[in-house]
């Protein structure tokens, strides 16, 4: 670990000498490239720098021990010690956690896709809840949300809604919101107050470029037509919705949320690649079984992961079995407590088969 940790230091002077040359800044493709490699290096530049300096302070507190004969001296360099040998602990599993192989798709953009399941009505009110709850946790992150497409119903759910949020580590956080989510609530048409069970099924993707999906136009069918439903006054006056359907999968994306027939189509195409990417990772992950199974809840659409209780006051995330009793913030987007926990877990699991 620590041979590849001293030629990280030395990647990093290099990028960091490579940006201070005149002719790098003209060059905007390969700026962007370095900053990044310079982001990415940082925090295990860092953590490395602070982890020699604590071995250095241990080697020269056992050095003076040796030879200080001043008992209050002898007792600060022991408490140095000791403490430079804690942090030196510490520094270790973060330097763990750090080298761990990153996923390529944590600095993406996401594509989300909520689907009501068993319910019917209930379920579709849970799936505009979620919504909601997936656009206030965006906005306390100032990520951007963009709305792609929704089926509604009369008494404010959601059939289906499919949107996208730009931001930095938008994939990193969300892609541990893939699955089924199970509410458990008295719905308010239920005279006999009965609690219900209702599904829904939330799948995260990460945005990709044309270049990591091609599609070829002989195989999509682009029908254009008036959009339907809320949106204001151009809904039902122009020709602006698209659909796209791709025969190869029998995958259909629908976009009408733009007033431009060409904005809802850039979007209809980047659901479509999104859907295509994703189809290529389930067949990985299908294919690396192993692997699966020692990570948290990746990729499995069918995998049940969370009740949300209300008579209870409860959200329970069945991966790593953790309760808390604050489904109020959470429905309001406070879902951090949630996330940071299953990465957490995540990292334990990788670590685990690291040192197998």
């Amino acid at each position: 670990m620590y041979d590849k940790l001293e030629d990280l230091l030395i990647r990093f002077e290099e990028v960091l000498n490579e940006l201070n040359e005149p002719t790098v800044a003209g060059n905007q493709a390969r700026f962007q490239k370095l900053m990044k490699e310079q982001s990415d290096l940082q925090p295990i530049v860092t953590a490395y720098k602070e982890y020699r300096d604590c071995k250095e302070t241990v080697e020269d507190s056992l050095s003076m021990l040796e030879s200080e004969s001043d008992e209050e001296m002898r007792e600060m360099l022991k408490e140095e010690l000791n403490t430079a040998k804690d942090r030196i602990e510490e520094l270790e599993h973060e330097l763990k956690i750090l080298l761990l192989p990153k996923d390529p798709n944590d600095d993406k953009n996401v594509i989300v896709e909520i689907r009501a399941g068993a319910g019917g009505d209930e379920a579709a009110l849970f799936a505009a809840e979620m919504y909601r709850l997936y656009v206030k946790y965006a906005e306390k992150n100032r990520w951007k949300v963009e709305l792609v497409n929704a089926d509604e119903i009369g008494i404010g759910g959601m059939k289906e809604v499919e949107f996208m949020i730009t931001g930095q580590g938008a994939y990193s956080k969300l892609k541990y919101e893939s699955g089924v989510h199970r509410v458990q609530r008295v719905p308010e048409t239920e005279s006999g107050g009965r609690i219900h069970t209702s599904t829904i099924t939330v799948a995260v993707m990460p945005e990709v470029e044309d270049v990591e999906v091609e599609i070829d136009e002989k195989d999509i069918r682009i029908d254009v037509m008036r959009a339907s439903g809320n949106g204001g006054q151009c809904v039902n006056t122009t020709d602006s919705a698209v659909r796209l359907t791709h025969y190869p999968t029998g995958i259909v994306v629908y976009s009408q949320t733009e007033k431009s027939q060409l904005q809802n189509k850039a979007k209809a195409f980047a659901l479509l690649r999104a859907k295509l990417y994703d189809i290529e990772q389930q067949k990985q992950h299908d294919a690396e079984a192993e692997l699966r199974r020692s990570q948290i809840g990746t990729g499995d659409r069918s995998e049940k992961i969370r009740t949300y209780n209300f008579p209870q006051g409860r959200v329970t995330d069945h991966r790593i079995k953790l309760t808390l009793y604050k489904l109020d913030s959470v429905m309001n987007g406070d879902i951090e407590e949630l996330l940071d926990s299953l990465i957490a877990a995540d990292q334990a699991a990788k670590l685990a088969k690291v040192n197998e």
